[in-house]
């Protein structure tokens, strides 16, 4: 019997034209997904579903999806999607994160000549029946320093366009480095250099609890005096509040923005400002961008239907079925030891060297690579999947080397991961027990044999007596209980390392009463999803 998808967002007729040229099944029911009882009572008779936002694949709605097998967004968002919910239902949800990377791009540019030269202002001035030209004085952009936080791939792009305006483009990204500076034509700087020196600035990185309000009421202040603001991101990295206290004050010159804290934005505090303009999220919204990605979602899921290949999955890497029974622990393993470097520097990256020793080295080492580099960039950048992480980590300049050799040591198999910044290198190891489960098995070039945990706690100390209790009367004392607890040291006196695997996260206050205590060269909270 033949794959059975159900469309239910808008989907241009060429891609919905794609499943049936495969020999898929399709119903194409466009206003579905607005209406979630509808949707529920018909979800199980369908193995795909290919939506854009207006559907919500809930829980509940998965719960029901007794065939389901794949979920293809028509876009980079899936906010619409309980990922943790289909991944537990084996089901694959993918993306399509780069079809929208020109036409976002090239929103930025128009917003930025829109509130350069007051267009919306002059525009409806005019059609008034006024001819106020004295008015509406603006600024070149040519010659004038554009300063752009996050350099990846849209930002890039946005990069590429200002230089060919000639302007000056200073960038800040914690993962540029560089060498990919050079390439792009761009001046690396620290953020609060950027917002010194930039007439204009835009913004390119996901909302993350580091990126919230990166440009708060205090970095605002910090901005040059006449500064233009472009937001096409991400809602929620501008505090609203205080970007309109800044243009009314005139310590900003203008802004324009796509995105909003809150979604629709039918109130904000910068709406009705002389120097704002304002769009309703269209930064993916043109014909080109809208066919890309519904041509691109279409073929994906055929696909995986099809044939069972799998691209830009966002809870699952590209492994044949067959690789899938046997890599799953390995996948896994290389994932928890990349998201260990990967949280313990905020320093850009200048390469990520992977080795693989034993029986592992017969596996997809593509697939490893790619969970272990995802690992380590998610602590950044929680967009990063499995598929577009190479990606990404190209654009960023970042060397990616793979090693094999033959088995080496007490251990069938084991990967190591090792991460290489301006100043330091970090590595660990790990291997996979005949339980399925990940172990770490060295930080540092020092032995461990710790188990793998959703919260973890990470130290460094001198080897000296009374750590371990110090530990132990510490998080004991606030609540928090110790599932397993490692250590390892380099030599007697000299460098020493703890590994807790905690039942539950722990406050950072915790973490600053540690600290204070003077006994620690670090203390550092982890968290690996899926331990």
């Amino acid at each position: 019997m033949a794959p059975k998808v159900l469309v239910s967002d808008e989907l241009s007729e060429t891609a919905v034209q794609i499943f049936r040229d495969r020999g898929i099944d399709v119903d194409y029911m466009p206003k579905l997904g607005k209406d979630k009882d509808a949707l529920l009572a018909v979800i199980d008779q369908y193995d795909g579903l290919a939506i854009r936002s207006a559907t919500k694949a809930t829980e509940k709605l998965l719960a029901a999806a007794t065939r389901l097998k794949v979920i293809g967004r028509a876009g980079i968002g899936v906010d619409n999607v309980d990922i943790p919910a289909a991944s537990k239902k084996g089901i694959i949800v993918m993306n399509t994160p780069f079809g929208n990377s020109i036409t976002t791009a090239e929103h930025t540019i128009a917003m930025m000549f829109a509130v350069a030269r007051q267009l919306p202002e002059a525009s409806a001035s005019t059609h008034a029946g006024k001819w106020e030209k004295s008015r509406f004085m603006g600024v070149e952009l040519f010659n004038k320093t554009l300063g752009v936080i996050g350099a990846g791939n849209i930002g890039g792009i946005v990069c590429d366009r200002a230089l060919g305006l000639h302007m000056k483009v200073v960038a800040y990204d914690p993962f540029l480095s560089e060498e990919r500076a050079v390439q792009l034509g761009v001046t690396k700087v620290e953020l609060d250099e950027l917002l010194a020196r930039a007439d204009f600035i835009t913004m390119h990185v996901p909302l993350t609890d580091k990126t919230r309000n990166i440009l708060s009421r205090e970095n605002l202040a910090k901005t040059k005096k006449g500064v233009r603001i472009i937001n096409c991101a991400r809602g929620g990295l501008i505090d609203e509040a205080a970007l309109a206290d800044a243009l009314k004050s005139g310590h900003v010159a203008g802004a324009a923005l796509d995105v909003f804290e809150v979604e629709p934005a039918v109130d904000s505090p910068l709406f009705n400002l002389p120097n704002v303009v304002v769009t309703p999220h269209l930064g993916a919204s043109t014909t080109e961008a809208q066919e890309n990605v519904a041509l691109q979602v279409a073929e994906q899921m055929s696909d995986y239907l099809l044939t069972g290949a799998v691209s830009n999955a966002l809870n699952m890497p590209s492994v044949t079925a067959e690789e899938a029974a046997v890599m799953g622990p390995w996948i896994k393993l290389a994932g928890h030891l990349g998201a260990f470097i990967g949280q313990m520097t905020d320093e850009p990256i200048k390469a990520i060297n992977i080795l693989y020793d034993g029986s592992v080295t017969q596996m997809n080492l593509a697939a490893l690579n790619c969970a272990a580099i995802a690992g380590v960039m998610k602590a950044q950048n929680p967009d990063v999947n499995l598929v577009s992480a190479p990606i990404v980590a190209k654009e960023r300049g970042i060397q990616v080397s793979t090693t094999r050799q033959d088995k080496s040591g007490v251990f069938d198999a084991y990967i190591k991961v090792t991460m290489v910044t301006e100043k330091r290198e970090r590595s660990i190891a790990g291997t996979c027990f005949s339980d399925g489960k990940p172990r770490f098995i060295q930080i540092k070039g020092i032995n461990i044999d710790a188990e793998v945990g959703e919260h973890m706690l990470y130290t460094t100390n001198e080897d000296v007596p009374g750590i371990i209790g110090l530990l132990g009367m510490t998080l004991g004392k606030n609540g928090v209980n110790i599932a397993n607890f490692t250590l390892g040291r380099s030599a007697i006196g000299q460098d020493a390392i703890a590994l807790l695997y905690l039942d539950q996260p722990i406050n950072p206050k915790v973490v600053e009463t540690l600290n204070n205590t003077g006994m620690f060269l670090q203390v550092k909270p982890l968290v690996f999803e899926g331990a």
